[in-house]
């Protein structure tokens, strides 16, 4: 009998144990935040290079973790659904309408059922958008005529958006494309492969910085697939179906009509590939074709980008595009320094250019002290605006020069730290020419600029004119400071007539006409609805404050709905740590009050239907030398969280017993430090982090020391080695499938595994096919109900803290 009773027990142990661990179904977060999750979305809209209509896209926001689930080939750093040739996971519209600016008429575009539209492009003369469709099977190649609204599918025309996609000719009645190709053979098995040799790698002696990239290649079978699925057929596709294809199948990394039409840029991936680098490090062969496919130039043999130094590039050219405004000239970037940023030179590279018929030997157009960072074009007169950067102080300058000409000499525009908000002159404002190109609208002298207009007291965007002999600026419009309002496109060549998208706390975003002839009124073009009102009791303010340093500080401070001023609420501080060489740079305020409230996906913000007070983008700034910064990143991120809470107790808002921290990838980094080195906190969220920096030892974000440089600091940084001081709740949050560089999901289970070990509170979900941001419906609802539910018990109902704990804080 004894026996029986012991056999009994045992299985009751044993069955208890299996309830622990078992894996539960997925689950839904409360009703208020569900309202809100399936609330509708407002379109997506595009407005045509003619300035006369308006594409509206309505976005599938959530699809299903079914629709995840579909086969993914993880090669060379790409994700490939191999029943489509595409990509694994491409956003798209399930519906499409095109309303006219002047008179509003709404034309729906018919679709198939169940249409899924990827890459909506305008042709230049907006006659014609071009789009992508996706079926079970591969992904179809649509035109739309925009004076009907008419669509129609080219025949045999299957769209590689693995490695490839489309765009239009110059002649914007016809398509450059990457086609599936016709003839080629029955794929590689990707399925139950029993192997025929081991998987080798080897090395020879040469350095090189290996980042943590993800789904890489990792046997002569992945060769094969990659091979098979990357590879397309060049095509020329008209609108009325014609196809003539170019050359033969090949990788294209990069294929690009010049703006006559008769030559185009390709560059081909070629063996041998890497084990330990995606595609776009491979070996490339870059050449100049002609229509037909035959090589006329050669600009490079880019090989294996296997050696290139932290911050560094290739000494191959680079950069490579075609000049707008001529009918065949190609422009390129060289080192001059080896690609080493460390080399002491006079000039790091030059800009080179070769013009058809590609005979002649390439010519200077200038070099650059600093390193080469990207260049536009004017519509005439030879402008070219370039700029160069300095990574030790992390300023950029940008000059402007007539390319034509050796002799012009470039005049600098500006010299600024990219951290400064406050100073930021802004972008210029483009235009589309005839011939599909993109370049800088001139008008007499001037340009046009559009920028944030970041202040003291948050963003107020703005458009201006700049002179450019004297380089002096006129606004011509600004946001006022009670809504938000966003240039989106010039509807004139004089900058007098333009569209802005408006919003304030109270109203959704919506399309305006404006006018410099009426200045105070505006036309409203859109009328999207407010699709979750409910929202509209939630307050938020913009809130100043200092930290122990005197590095300023700042975050937006949410409340919920029907809040009572003075009532101290439970607090989720979420946030996100950034570099700075500047203090004074690092302190400037971003973002607006005056933005529309709108929750949806994964946000922290659905913490407000829960009776929580949030501290948004309380500011983490991480301040010194690019070298050294990281070597004070615990403390000066302990002190600005700090900084932080205490303002909000301060304010009334926040109850010092019941705050806890979350962030996401870097953030999630950061909350792990913070809840091993201090006591701030009651709990953490960190979802889809790193938390082990042995594991990234070539660098991380801006970190350019390795592991081997800089072994003390790796590990003190690493919450990991910390695992046994993390004495408050964590959640740990993963996407199975992560592809982020550097946040494997092996980083959330190894730091749950030491948690674990090492006697502390921790839940690990790991959600399937998830990528480094979640997306799947199910998902999405399950990770909400997963933090809301951990915060719920370990903050907001959180027993008071022993006296020892209260006063160590």
């Amino acid at each position: 009998m004894k026996s029986k009773i012991f056999v009994l027990s045992v299985t009751i142990l044993f069955l208890s144990s299996l309830n622990l661990f078992a894996q539960s179904s997925y689950k839904k977060p409360p009703k208020d935040v569900l309202d809100v999750l399936n609330a509708a979305t407002f379109p997506q809209t595009s407005i045509s290079p003619a300035k006369d209509k308006i594409l509206l896209l309505e976005p599938l926001t959530y699809p299903s973790i079914a629709e995840l689930s579909q086969p993914m080939l993880r090669l060379a750093g790409l994700r490939i659904n191999p029943n489509t040739n595409g990509a694994h996971r491409q956003s798209y519209a399930v519906k499409l309408a095109l309303k006219n600016i002047a008179d509003g008429k709404e034309t729906v575009i018919n679709l198939p059922a169940n249409a899924q539209i990827i890459s909506a492009q305008w042709s230049a003369d907006g006659k014609y958008v071009a789009a992508g469709n996706i079926t079970p099977t591969g992904i179809e190649l649509w035109t739309i005529e925009t004076a009907n609204g008419k669509a129609k599918m080219i025949k045999n025309a299957r769209v590689n958006t693995a490695f490839g996609g489309f765009s239009w000719m110059p002649d914007q009645k016809s398509l450059l494309v990457n086609l599936v190709p016709s003839k080629r053979n029955a794929a590689p098995n990707y399925q139950n492969l029993t192997p025929t040799a081991p998987n080798i790698q080897e090395t020879t002696g040469k350095k090189g910085t290996i980042r943590t990239y993800q789904d890489l290649l990792r046997s002569p079978n992945d060769e094969s697939l990659f091979e098979y699925y990357a590879t397309s057929q060049l095509a020329v596709v008209s609108v009325d179906g014609k196809i003539k294809e170019i050359g033969q199948p090949a990788i294209f990394d990069t294929a690009t009509i010049s703006p006559d039409g008769n030559f185009i840029v390709t560059s081909r991936v070629q063996r041998p590939f890497s084990y330990l680098l995606p595609a776009s490090d491979f070996p490339q062969e870059v050449e100049i074709w002609n229509k037909d496919g035959k090589s006329i130039y050669k600009v490079a043999s880019v090989p294996l980008q296997d050696n290139i130094p932290v911050d560094g590039v290739t000494t191959a050219p680079r950069n490579y595009g075609w000049i707008p405004t001529e009918s065949a000239t190609l422009v390129w970037a060289e080192a001059l320094n080896g690609g080493n940023p460390k080399a002491k030179v006079e000039f790091r590279d030059k800009l080179m250019k070769i013009a058809a018929p590609f005979s002649n030997a390439p010519s200077e157009i200038v070099k650059t002290q600093q390193r080469f960072a990207g260049r536009t074009f004017g519509e005439r007169d030879g402008l070219m605006l370039y700029s160069d950067y300095n990574r030790d102080t992390r300023k950029r300058r940008l000059f402007m020069m007539d390319y034509r000409s050796s002799a012009s000499a470039p005049k600098m525009i500006f010299d600024l730290n990219v951290a400064d908000r406050y100073n930021d002159i802004g972008q210029p404002v483009t235009k589309r020419l005839p011939n599909g190109f993109s370049v800088i609208q001139q008008n007499g002298d001037e340009i046009f600029l559009s920028g944030a207009g970041a202040s003291t007291e948050g963003d107020r965007p703005f458009l201006r004119r700049m002179n450019l002999q004297t380089l002096k600026t006129e606004e011509i419009w600004r946001s006022g400071n009670t809504e938000f309002e966003g240039f989106v496109v010039l509807l004139d060549d004089s900058g007098t007539r333009f569209l802005t998208r408006k919003e304030s706390p109270l109203d959704p975003p919506n399309l305006y006409l404006r006018s410099t002839a009426q200045s105070q009124t505006a036309q409203k073009i859109t009328t999207f609805p407010d699709p979750a009102s409910q929202l509209r009791g939630i307050k938020k303010q913009l809130v100043k404050y200092k930290r122990a340093d005197g590095v300023d500080l700042q975050f937006t401070l949410y409340t919920p709905p029907n809040y009572k001023e003075g009532t101290r609420l439970p607090t989720l501080v979420w946030a996100y740590p950034l570099e700075f060489t500047d203090a004074s740079v690092a302190g400037q305020v971003s973002g607006s009050t005056n933005r529309f409230t709108s929750i949806g996906g994964i946000s922290h913000l659905f913490f407000l239907l829960n009776g929580y007070a949030v501290l948004d983008n309380a500011t983490m700034p991480v301040v010194g030398d690019p070298e050294t910064v990281n070597d004070t990143f615990i403390k000066q991120i302990n002190d600005s969280a700090k900084a932080a809470i205490d303002k909000a107790v301060e304010m009334g808002v926040t109850d010092p017993e019941r705050v806890g921290v979350g962030g996401h990838s870097y953030g999630a980094f950061m909350t792990a430090n913070l809840l091993a080195h201090s006591d701030l906190f009651r709990a953490g969220i960190a979802r889809s982090g790193a938390y082990n920096r042995t594991l990234t030892p070539f660098g991380f974000q801006g970190e350019r020391r390795n592991f081997w440089e800089a072994t003390e600091l790796y590990t003190k940084i690493s919450p990991f080695f910390y695992a046994d001081k993390i004495n408050e709740p964590l959640l740990l949050i993963h996407g199975e499938a992560d592809n982020n560089t550097g946040t494997f999901p092996i980083q959330s289970e190894r730091l749950f595994a030491a948690l674990q070990g090492t006697g502390g509170t921790a839940r690990l979900v790991m959600l399937p096919y998830e990528s480094h941001g979640y997306a799947g419906r199910e998902s999405v609802e399950h990770t909400l109900y997963e933090m809301i539910s951990w915060f719920d018990k370990y903050v907001k109902n959180a027993k008071p803290r022993e006296k020892n704990q209260t006063a160590k804080q």
